[in-house]
């Protein structure tokens, strides 16, 4: 781990090729990679999450349509790296919820030894009923499902997700993306077309109030609407993180090939996690509350 100077200067952007990843020998589970991400080979994937100092990798597969907008492979691509990297890898499943063979697909890839169900990238509202066969199909499982919350186009109607939470309490959900992190701030429902705003944060978004006050919804801090979660207020950060500390999980979702650097967004998360959180609440975010989620050891 490099000093608290250089962490410093890095975000600064003084040294664009400081290497900023976990610290040696602390174990990390990182909650959303992706197999051919924007063509990155699965060896450069490999190398990319030791580079990070990930000691864990879930694998998020594509559905069998619009491959997570990113060029993503899907389930068989995610079960294989993790049959290679068994001790490295483990794998979610995924299929688009309308399609009328999502529930046999699912559940194939639940019995091969998926824990988790997403990314759910695809274009539904995300409280209407199309989506109750995956959350019955997770309850029955036991698994979570995680889902990417961005505004008129993938998982829309927000604000009114509560109703799934509490139609499926045993259910745990995680939340990610734009408008998952968009709406930490109370002041984002008059502006939900800004997927990356900046400055200060007023506490009390719908963001916020889903992590309080339901036990089924986690956040995943991955992917650049993550990091700028953090960074845009960072005395609101470190409030919100020691506030959700049970609540939050580390992910990177970069598609780089470096796994260090200004590029890494998964790298830099680290790096803003273990500055903006007290020791203990570091270690949770990088590693307790997935371990437990996902019972990984």
């Amino acid at each position: 781990m490099l000093g608290m100077d250089c962490t410093r200067r890095y975000f600064l952007g003084a040294i664009p090729g400081c290497a900023l990843t976990a610290k040696p020998g602390e174990p990390v589970i990182d909650i959303h990679q992706h197999t051919h991400y924007s063509g990155r080979t699965d060896e450069e994937l490999v190398a990319h999450q030791r580079t990070m100092g990930v000691s864990k990798t879930i694998l998020l597969p594509a559905g069998s349509e619009y491959g997570l907008e990113a060029d993503a492979y899907g389930n068989d691509s995610v079960l294989a790296l993790a049959r290679k990297y068994p001790d490295e890898f483990v794998f979610f499943a995924n299929e688009v919820p309308y399609l009328p063979e999502a529930r046999a697909v699912l559940e194939k890839y639940l019995k091969l030894g998926a824990i988790g169900i997403g990314e759910q990238k695809f274009f539904v509202d995300s409280n209407s009923r199309v989506m109750d066969p995956i959350a019955e199909l997770a309850q029955e499982y036991g698994v979570p499902i995680l889902l990417h919350f961005q505004h008129e186009r993938y998982n829309v109607n927000f604000d009114g997700f509560h109703r799934i939470l509490e139609r499926f309490p045993k259910v745990n959900f995680i939340g990610h993306a734009q408008t998952w992190w968009a709406n930490i701030d109370r002041g984002q429902a008059v502006q939900q077309e800004i997927l990356y705003p900046p400055g200060k944060v007023s506490p009390g978004g719908i963001t916020d109030r889903y992590l309080s006050g339901y036990p089924n919804m986690y956040g995943d801090l991955s992917a650049g609407s993550g990091l700028n979660a953090l960074l845009r207020d960072e005395e609101h950060a470190r409030e919100f993180l020691k506030r959700h500390q049970d609540k939050l999980l580390y992910g990177s979702d970069c598609n780089d090939k470096a796994g260090a650097g200004p590029k890494c967004s998964g790298s830099r998360q680290i790096a803003a996690i273990q500055r903006l959180a007290a020791g203990p609440v570091s270690r949770k975010i990088l590693y307790g509350n997935s371990a437990k989620l996902f019972k990984l050891k």
